[in-house]
């Protein structure tokens, strides 16, 4: 717009970029009010959601304190049902699958495992849920199932931890040798002074004898 236009050129300007632009300005305004409408019906909905998968999960623990199974299982059912994306399914999951393995029920934490593992958005989730996993199937003697879960964990955090296991399904199959290995791989891994250096070596010294 030239600055020294009369007061009148100036309103027809105006008149006309409106006339020209006005359409665009309204409908940027329309979308821009309705972003703004949804990010913020976004935000409140995960609130709402998180808080309702939150009270479901003490629920859930409330029951598993009270020895009350059936009443926890459909709690769980709840979590994984309608708040599948939250947290506190995969805690629920984790906490369903450690009771069931120690009530002896291998095939319920089996199945609690493998939906975290399937389900899970963490890394760290679905790499627990694996170690986890294989160790209730090494536990169980399915040791071509287990060693193939190993194997497949590509989480860096867990290395140590999934080679030990490596080593205990190789010892129960009998292969002194490449448990060995596998041992020395966990040790390497572990920071200088960890706890389970002690543990690890031990089992070394085990292997080692016997090969």
């Amino acid at each position: 717009m030239d600055i020294y236009a009369s007061d009148e050129e100036k309103g027809e300007e105006i008149k006309q970029w409106w006339r020209d632009n006005g359409r665009a300005v309204v409908i940027g305004i329309v979308l821009g009010s309705a972003a703004i409408f949804s990010g913020r019906y976004w935000i409140n909905h995960q609130a709402t959601l998180t808080e309702e998968a939150s009270h479901s999960y003490q629920q859930l623990e409330t029951y598993l304190n009270d020895d009350k199974k059936a009443e926890a299982d459909q709690q769980m059912q709840q979590l994984q049902n309608d708040f599948p994306s939250t947290p506190y399914a995969v805690f629920a999951a984790f906490d369903m699958a450690k009771k069931s393995a120690d009530a002896k029920d291998s095939e319920a934490a089996i199945k609690y495992l493998q939906w975290i593992i399937d389900h899970a958005q963490l890394v760290g989730h679905k790499a627990l849920a694996q170690l986890r996993l294989s160790q209730v199937l090494l536990a169980e003697s399915k040791f071509d199932a287990a060693l193939e879960l190993v194997n497949q964990s590509t989480a860096v955090s867990f290395k140590s931890l999934f080679a030990e296991v490596q080593g205990n399904i190789l010892v129960a199959q009998g292969k002194k040798s490449e448990a060995h290995t596998a041992y020395q791989a966990a040790m390497m891994t572990l920071q200088p002074g960890e706890p389970r250096q002690t543990l690890l070596q031990l089992k070394l010294d085990d292997v080692a004898i016997a090969q």
